[in-house]
């Protein structure tokens, strides 16, 4: 049994999810868009960002964690591996077959690069808004970073 202040939340909590979810997907395409990066697809700044964060990281380890198939991100290593944006440590001492991924330097500065792009696009987004909105922004960061915790 459900008391009517739980269904009035859960109805609140419905339209505010209808109105966040268009606002946030044209944010998310529009941030893609300034990845505009020759030489690299999105699904490869994704792979290069995971093995940034988790230096020496294994290709199964990679698939795992993106949810995708060991094929599929092979293909992606080797391409990003002749671009030189990764290379591989030695092998494990324990297990021959696999070494883990490492980003260069190269890499490394593609990355912040779009990263820079991005925070440039948005500040400037931003900076069109009128103080009273920036500030409404700024106060819903914290819970927007909640959700999905």
């Amino acid at each position: 049994m459900h008391d009517t202040g739980d269904l009035q939340e859960l109805e609140e909590a419905m339209a505010l999810a209808e109105a966040l979810r268009p606002a946030l997907h044209r944010l998310y395409r529009q941030l893609r868009r300034e990845n505009d990066e020759p030489g690299i697809s999105p699904l490869q700044a994704l792979l290069l960002v995971a093995i940034l964060q988790q230096p020496g990281i294994g290709v199964a380890e990679l698939a795992r964690l993106e949810n995708l198939r060991g094929p599929t991100i092979s293909g992606h290593i080797k391409a990003m591996e002749r671009e030189g944006l990764v290379t591989r440590s030695a092998p494990d001492p324990e297990d021959r077959r696999r070494s883990g991924l490492i980003a260069t330097d190269k890499g490394r500065a593609l990355i912040q690069g779009i990263k820079q792009r991005r925070t440039d696009w948005l500040a400037f987004e931003l900076a069109k808004l009128s103080p009273e909105a920036r500030a409404a922004i700024r106060a819903a960061i914290g819970p927007l970073g909640d959700i999905g915790q």
